[in-house]
């Protein structure tokens, strides 16, 4: 399984925010949407992401507004992505090596997607409840 089958199974939908998008915005658009990060795009380019972890720990635990804050001021940087040809496991093991819950799908510097370990889990399950299925049926044969 590949990056690519997640995509087409959920679809390639880009949801972002500029960075200089307010954080409350930008919590406003995730609930919106119900999804727990957001990418940040600038004139096209990916510069960063936006999470509720992020949130949680650069803005609440410190203090700050949410509507007087920037998403850039809080994003990470420089996100670490996967490519559509990427494997199922490669993205597994990024996300529980860095501790990441999403990953941005770049092909040929353009975004293609996002998947979260959401989209990994279900893949894996999916995968093996159809081994499963198959074995069972080559079994009763």
């Amino acid at each position: 399984m590949k990056v690519s089958d997640i995509l087409q199974k959920k679809g390639n939908a880009v949801i972002s925010a500029t960075s200089n998008t307010s954080v409350l915005d930008a919590l406003k658009l995730m609930s919106e949407k119900n999804i727990g990060a957001l990418l940040v795009m600038d004139e096209g380019k990916l510069t960063g992401i936006f999470s509720e972890r992020d949130y949680a720990r650069k803005v609440v635990l410190k203090g700050k507004a949410s509507a007087d804050t920037a998403v850039s001021e809080i994003m990470t940087e420089n996100p670490f992505t996967v490519q559509p040809e990427d494997s199922i496991e490669t993205c597994m093991g990024i996300m529980s090596d860095k501790h990441i819950r999403h990953l941005p799908v770049v092909k040929d510097s353009t975004v293609a997607g996002m998947i979260s370990i959401g989209d990994v889990v279900t893949t894996i399950i999916q995968s093996q409840k159809e081994t499963i299925d198959q074995l069972k049926n080559y079994i009763s044969q």
